[in-house]
């Protein structure tokens, strides 16, 4: 249950805080990478303080995870710093930049499931179960209706 909690909060998080960085996009004061560099930079000292909180206060975080091992922190660097955080959220400030956001959001956020599930399936092993095809199926299906036809400038 804190999961679908948690989930629901960060999808409220996104979904407004993308409707301000497309307005400030549009008024064209301010650049796609811009907005992911003020981003990173007023994020950083937040989650640093939220990690150190749940590695002092609320032990849900092991405290040497510097000695996860060369592998597990190439994954950390690579998939979610180089991959996730910088190359996904550049492509994603310039396409908001370039187009609407009630095409350009639901878009990325939906392969990005999509691609997850497959990948988890495929590298991690985890189940595919007719459900989670049928999901994936609809993704497609809704990702191409959103879709159709470019989006653009306003």
């Amino acid at each position: 249950m804190k999961a679908l909690v948690f989930a629901m909060l960060a999808g409220l998080c996104w979904g407004v805080g993308e409707v301000f960085t497309k307005a400030v996009l549009h008024s064209g004061k301010v650049g796609p990478m811009t907005a992911v560099a003020v981003r990173s930079i007023v994020a950083l000292p937040i989650l640093i303080a939220l990690a150190w909180g749940a590695i002092k206060i609320t032990k849900t975080e092991p405290a040497d995870w510097t000695k996860a091992g060369a592998g597990t922190m190439t994954q950390l660097l690579l998939g979610s710093g180089v991959i996730a955080g910088a190359g996904g959220v550049a492509f994603f400030y310039a396409a908001l930049q370039l187009g609407e956001v009630s095409r350009v959001k639901p878009i990325a956020f939906a392969l990005a499931p999509a691609i997850g599930a497959l990948a988890g399936w495929l590298a991690l092993g985890e189940a595919m179960t007719a459900r989670k095809v049928a999901g994936l199926v609809a993704i497609v299906v809704g990702v191409v209706l959103l879709a159709g036809g470019t989006a653009t400038k306003p």
